[in-house]
């Protein structure tokens, strides 16, 4: 893809190059080739260890565009470092190194405003925000670049919390009512639009609490540890989308207990068919859910983008092209030695 030398390229010029307006358009391209074939997704794998941590890595293939990459990252109680490394696919020299949390934040809330346009009813304006922690702004601000919402509920376990970020969520800039209810039925209630972002380890989003013609976005619970919809919620949806649905096989404890060995997993459609039109909300339908796990297809459609943009402004900091040594083979010899 390159000749030029590879680039570091930092969290604020990645702000400065890539919206998320722009990032919805190139994720929702990038599907439509992952439908045709012409992109190729490395499932997610992880690992855990004590206190909830977990070190996860995704990866895809974008072979028309010569370039392959993996996105990695530990997640622990003292904060996350993610990076995607981008490499040529014909020759596998290294492009680039991205700082990506902005940039992960975009990719998440992008997969969500993606589903949500189109599973969600069109006119859907009221929508209920389960979770204010790192990624629940820009979930908000996804929902609201593909929906005209006029209503917007939030609900958090820390009331303190919850009034903070509803200030910021007033702050956007978007023409919409934000109100914090005091439970999470109440801030459910007839909503069009269900976005559930939580660390939850017990399920609180039950059947009776959700209106027909809901579309849920279910985003937090991507370790087996997690849970967030009760398992009476998935026999009303009319249709389970996923941005990867071998991570859902795997790691979705959710929908583990709800198919198990014996249930047809073929109901849990990859979002890349919905977008491409072989899978789509019926006319009359009960409940559409979107289960997001994380995906490398959709981490590799902002890295390229801003990749380009970022060449193309002049933007990022070249680092030394890794060059090979030689193995030391012989006899284990002490740093001072001939």
């Amino acid at each position: 893809m390159s000749d030029h030398a590879p680039l570091w390229i930092k969290e604020a010029e990645i702000v400065s190059l890539m919206d998320l307006h722009a990032a919805i358009g190139a994720l929702e391209a990038d599907l439509r080739s992952q439908a045709a074939g012409a992109a190729i997704n490395m499932g997610k794998t992880h690992a855990s260890w004590a206190g909830g941590s977990t070190l996860h890595a995704i990866g895809a293939v974008f072979e028309a565009d010569g370039v392959v990459g993996t996105k990695t990252w530990a997640h622990t109680e003292g904060g996350a470092t993610p990076l995607l490394i981008l490499w040529n696919s014909d020759t596998g020299a290294l492009l680039a190194i991205i700082e990506a949390f902005a940039m992960g934040q975009m990719r998440t809330a992008s997969v969500s405003a993606v589903a949500t346009r189109y599973l969600s009813v069109d006119a859907a304006d009221t929508f209920a925000l389960i979770g204010t922690g790192k990624q629940a702004l820009a979930q908000l601000a996804a929902v609201a670049a593909v929906r005209p919402l006029k209503d917007v509920r939030i609900w958090g376990r820390n009331t303190e919390k919850r009034d903070a970020f509803a200030e910021q969520a007033r702050g956007l800039g978007y023409d919409f009512r934000v109100n914090t209810p005091g439970t999470v039925a109440e801030a459910v209630d007839g909503a069009a639009i269900v976005t559930t972002v939580t660390r939850a380890r017990e399920p609180f989003l039950t059947a009776d609490m959700v209106a027909p013609g809901t579309h849920i976005n279910a985003v937090g619970a991507i370790t087996g540890e997690r849970q967030e919809l009760a398992q009476d919620v998935f026999p009303r949806a009319s249709v389970i989308a996923a941005d990867d649905p071998g991570a859902v096989r795997r790691l979705s404890s959710e929908l583990i207990r709800y198919l198990g060995d014996a249930g047809d997993w073929s109901t849990v459609r990859p979002l890349a068919d919905v977008v491409a039109g072989a899978a789509s909300r019926p006319q009359s339908c009960d409940l559409t859910i979107f289960k997001s796990m994380g995906m490398g297809i959709s981490d590799l459609s902002l890295g390229v983008e801003i990749y380009r943009r970022a060449r193309a402004a002049g933007l990022g900091t070249d680092v030394a092209t890794p060059v090979r040594s030689k193995p030391h083979l012989g006899p284990l010899q002490s740093v001072g030695d001939a």
